[in-house]
C-alpha cells in the first residue's frame, strides 16, 4: 500500500473518503461539506443516535445519494480540540482494519482537519502511518498456513493544503522509511532462536549491504575477537556451539566524509538461558528477544538505507548466545576485558554487559562523535519503569536532553536513570577491578555504571529496553522500540 499526499477536492473524490465527527455532533469542515451535498445525511445519523462521535466509532456508508464517493468512512474523533496522540493512533489502527474489510482500492483521508493536541502536520502524518503499519503487521513466516491478506486497498491518500504538499510528501517518505526499519526490527526479533543465531545476524547485515550501496558490512568472528583480546565477549559465547559474531554496518553520507561517526551498538544475545546461573523455565522462550538491541540497530540501518541523511553512522550488532555447557563460563571466573580491566563473574546471567563492554571498547577505534548502546539489559529496569519507558543513562546532559526530546516527539519514550560513583561502589570486587553485578538494589543503574567504565574516551548513552522491546502474553511479539526514538534523534541531528 502506498501512502500519498494530495490536495484532493471533496467533490472530485471517486472511490472512498474518510470524514470526522466530534462527540458534540459537530462536523469537520469536509464533513460539513459532505453533509450539505448529501442533504444532511451525517446530521441525520447523529440525530438518530447512530453516530455519537466517540473515539474509535466508525461507520461505513455506501452509495449515499449525491455522494462524490462510493464509500464513506465516518470516524468518531472525540471532543473537539482534545484529541490525544493515543486516541489518534487508536483511530487509524481501527480505521485501516475497517478499510481492509471492504473492496476499497483508494481512500482519501480528510482527518488532517482534526487538530491533534499540541502536534502539527508532521506528527499527524507520521503517527497515522505508524499506527496503520503497526496494525497491519503480521509475522507468519513459520506458520504452515499464512495469514490471508484479501485487502484491495492500493493507496491511502492524505488530503493536505496545496502549500503543504511538498512538506507532506517529504514527511511520508520519512515515515515509510522509518516504518520499514521498524518492520525489519520486528521480523528479526520475532525470528526463533534455532534460526536466528549470531551467524544469522551477520547474514542479515551482509544482506543489507548487498541490497544497498549506502551500507558496507564487516563481520568479526571469534578468531579475530581472540586476536583483539575480546575475552569477556568470548567467555559468554563459549558455552554455545553457535559462534559469536560481531556485525559492523557502516553508512557514510556526511558532506565531510571524514566527519566523526555516530556509533550505535546493540546487544545481540540471540538466546539467553542465563548460562550456569540458569534462568527459571517459565517464560524462557522470550529470551529469544535478548537480541532486540541488535535488532534495533539493524532496523535503523535499514531505515537509513531508504533515506539520505547527511550523517556518518556505524551500526554494531554484538551477536552471541549464552547457554549452560561443560565449556560455559562460571560464577567465580575472572575475565580480562579488551580494555584491560578485569571482571569477577558473580552471575553468568549478567552476560549482556560482558559482551557490550568489549564491543564498547572496540568502537573506540572509530573515533566516534558519540556512542549509543541499546540493550535488553536488566529486569531491574522493567521493575522501575514497566513497559512504558525505556531507561536512559548518560552523564552527558546535552545528549540526554536530545534523546529524551526525541522520545517525547515520537512517543517512544525514555526516562532518565542515574549513574554515579556510588553505583560503582556496589561493583567492587575483592579479586578483580569490577564485579559483574552490584547486588539487589539499583540493578539498572549498576549495570549502566558498569558499562560507563568502558566509555570514558567518548560521549556515550545507554538505553535499557528490557521492558519496551517486546510484549508478553497473548500479544507476544517485538514492538520495534526504540527505532522511532533513535531515528528521530538522527533526523534532529541532520536538521541541526
Amino acid at each position: 500500500m502506498q501512502y500519498l499526499a494530495k490536495n484532493q477536492a471533496l467533490a472530485n473524490a471517486q472511490d472512498s473518503i474518510i470524514l470526522g465527527v466530534f462527540e458534540n455532533g459537530e462536523l469537520t469542515p469536509s464533513a460539513e461539506l459532505f453533509d450539505h451535498l448529501t442533504e444532511k445525511s451525517l446530521s441525520q445519523l447523529i440525530k438518530d443516535g447512530e453516530m455519537q462521535g466517540k473515539v474509535g466509532d466508525i461507520m461505513v456508508l455506501r452509495h449515499v445519494p449525491n455522494s462524490p464517493a462510493v464509500r464513506v468512512f465516518v470516524v468518531g474523533c472525540g471532543k473537539k480540540d482534545a484529541l490525544s496522540v493515543k486516541d489518534y493512533r487508536k483511530i487509524y489502527a481501527l480505521l485501516i482494519k475497517e478499510i481492509e474489510k471492504t473492496a476499497c482500492k483508494s481512500v482519501v483521508s480528510y482527518l488532517n482537519e482534526v487538530a491533534l493536541k499540541d502536534r502539527h502536520l508532521v506528527w499527524q502524518l507520521r503517527f497515522a502511518v505508524e499506527s496503520m503499519q503497526n496494525a497491519r503487521y503480521v509475522f507468519d513466516d513459520f506458520k504452515s498456513k499464512k495469514t490471508a491478506n484479501d485487502a484491495n486497498i492500493a493507496e491511502f491518500i492524505f488530503n493536505v493544503k496545496e502549500e503543504q504538499l511538498a512538506q507532506a510528501q517529504e514527511i511520508l517518505a520519512q515515515a515509510c522509511a522509518i516504518e520499514y526499519g521498524v518492520k525489519m526490527t520486528k521480523d528479526l526479533a520475532n525470528c526463533p532462536p534455532n534460526i536466528c543465531n549470531p551467524a544469522f545476524l551477520a547474514l542479515q547485515a551482509e544482506g543489507l549491504a548487498s541490497r544497498s550501496h549506502k551500507i558496507e558490512t564487516v563481520v568479526i568472528n571469534e578468531a579475530q575477537m581472540q586476536e583483539l583480546g575480546m575475552t569477556s565477549y568470548l567467555a559468554v559465547s563459549q558455552g554455545s556451539v553457535n559462534e559469536a559474531k560481531m556485525s559492523i554496518m557502516t553508512y557514510r553520507n556526511a558532506p565531510n566524509p571524514e566527519a566523526k561517526p555516530i556509533v550505535l551498538v546493540g546487544k545481540g544475545l540471540t538466546f539467553d538461558a542465563g548460562g550456569i546461573s540458569l534462568k527459571p523455565g517459565a517464560g524462557m522462550d522470550e529470551m529469544k528477544y535478548d537480541m532486540c538491541g541488535a535488532a534495533t540497530v539493524y532496523g535503523v540501518m535499514n531505515a537509513l538505507a531508504e533515506l539520505d541523511l547527511p550523517l556518518n553512522i556505524i551500526g554494531v550488532m554484538a551477536g552471541c548466545e549464552n547457554l549452560p555447557d561443560g565449556k560455559a563460563y562460571r560464577p567465580g571466573d575472572i575475565l580480562t576485558t579488551m580494555s584491560g580491566l578485569t571482571v569477577e563473574v558473580l552471575n553468568t546471567d549478567a552476560e549482556g554487559r560482558l559482551v557490550l563492554c568489549d564491543a564498547l571498547t572496540y568502537v573506540k577505534r572509530f573515533e566516534p562523535e558519540l556512542v549509543i548502546d541499546m540493550a535488553t539489559l536488566t529486569g531491574a529496569c522493567v521493575v522501575a519503569l514497566g513497559a512504558h519507558n525505556s531507561g536512559l543513562m548518560t552523564e552527558d546532559e546535552t545528549l540526554a536532553q536530545q534523546l529524551l526530546s526525541a522520545g517525547d516527539e515520537t512517543q517512544d519514550k525514555a526516562w532518565r536513570l542515574p549513574l554515579g560513583e556510588e553505583y560503582n561502589e556496589q561493583l567492587k570486587s575483592n579479586f578483580a577491578d569490577l564485579a559483574n553485578i552490584g547486588g539487589r538494589w539499583g540493578g539498572a543503574s549498576t549495570a549502566g555504571t558498569f558499562l560507563a567504565n568502558f566509555t570514558e574516551d567518548y560521549r556515550w548513552a545507554h538505553i535499557d529496553i528490557a521492558g519496551t522491546a517486546w510484549k508478553e502474553g497473548s500479544e507476544k511479539g517485538a514492538t520495534g522500540r526504540p527505532v522511532h526514538l533513535i531515528m528521530q534523534f538522527l533526523l534532529n541531528l541532520a536538521k541541526a
